[in-house]
């Protein structure tokens, strides 16, 4: 579920709530509801063209030190890792965005999407897909990529463990192919569906153009001795790029577990990835 930090972007986002309108009870504790639906056929968010929010899209913000800069366009976004869910906590608040948030809605936060940005997220374990609006910031764990609402973590199958390995791709409502998209993307039944395969993942540490920077980070993390490390070479933009990697890893507690060791060892911004 959400970290607690998003409390931070809420308190700074969110000043006088009575404009959200509705009446509602605000939870010390993020949850589920305790009225258990059943969400399996809650609509996908229909991508349609909209202008920037007024609010929520500053060039950059800050939240506990860090700064995170907010793209100019979401054309050609698509990433994968780590999503989280979050609910009744923040149920009727308002999002960074100035909409009220809505846990039985398909929408979701973002630390650096432009508000608002349609997605279409993919579990990679069960291939379970949902179309959601990003209309609010987060999540500022330092290992989760999306935060999604309460109805799509239902409906792509991640409430239980509370997190899941997905696939986050923009949608431009401009282009003839969105409209297909949604269309294929009908509500997925509240049954498991068959697992999908997801390659080896591994916790991305450093990416460098030196090689020497490189190698100097793996004997760190040789040294600190967690795990399996190595050192991989890739090319981006005609330059080689040396990536130190952690794992394969084989979950995303793991994951975790490993961002808070780095953590301690003053090691920020590593990522989960695939190969």
């Amino acid at each position: 579920m959400v970290n607690p930090a998003r409390k931070l972007i809420v308190i700074l986002c969110c000043a006088g709530l009575s404009a959200c309108g509705g009446s509602y009870v605000f939870e010390e504790q993020d949850s589920a509801p305790s009225e258990r639906r059943d969400l399996s056929s809650v609509p996908d968010a229909i991508p349609r063209a909209e202008p920037r929010s007024r609010y929520g899209n500053p060039a950059s913000y800050m939240v506990r030190g860090k700064r995170y800069q907010v793209m100019d366009s979401s054309s050609d976004y698509a990433e994968k890792g780590i999503a989280s869910w979050y609910g009744t906590k923040f149920h009727g608040r308002r999002t960074s965005s100035g909409e009220p948030y809505d846990m039985y809605a398909m929408t979701a936060a973002h630390k650096s999407l432009p508000l608002p940005t349609y997605v279409e997220v993919t579990n990679l374990k069960n291939n379970r897909r949902v179309i959601v609006k990003v209309n609010d910031r987060g999540p500022f764990h330092e290992n989760r990529i999306i935060d999604l609402s309460y109805a799509a973590a239902y409906r792509l199958g991640i409430l239980g463990k509370g997190t899941g390995f997905v696939e986050v791709r923009a949608i431009n409502p401009g282009e003839p192919a969105a409209v297909s998209r949604v269309a294929k993307t009908a509500p997925a039944p509240a049954t498991e569906s068959p697992a999908g395969k997801i390659n080896n993942m591994y916790l991305q540490v450093g990416a460098f153009i030196s090689r020497d920077n490189a190698e100097r980070l793996h004997a760190r993390l040789l040294e600190a001795a967690l795990g399996n490390t190595r050192v991989s070479e890739t090319q981006h933009n005609g330059n080689t790029v040396y990536r130190v990697r952690l794992g394969p890893v084989p979950d995303v507690e793991t994951a975790d577990e490993l961002v808070g060791k780095l953590a301690a060892l003053g090691i920020h911004n590593s990522r989960v990835v695939t190969d």
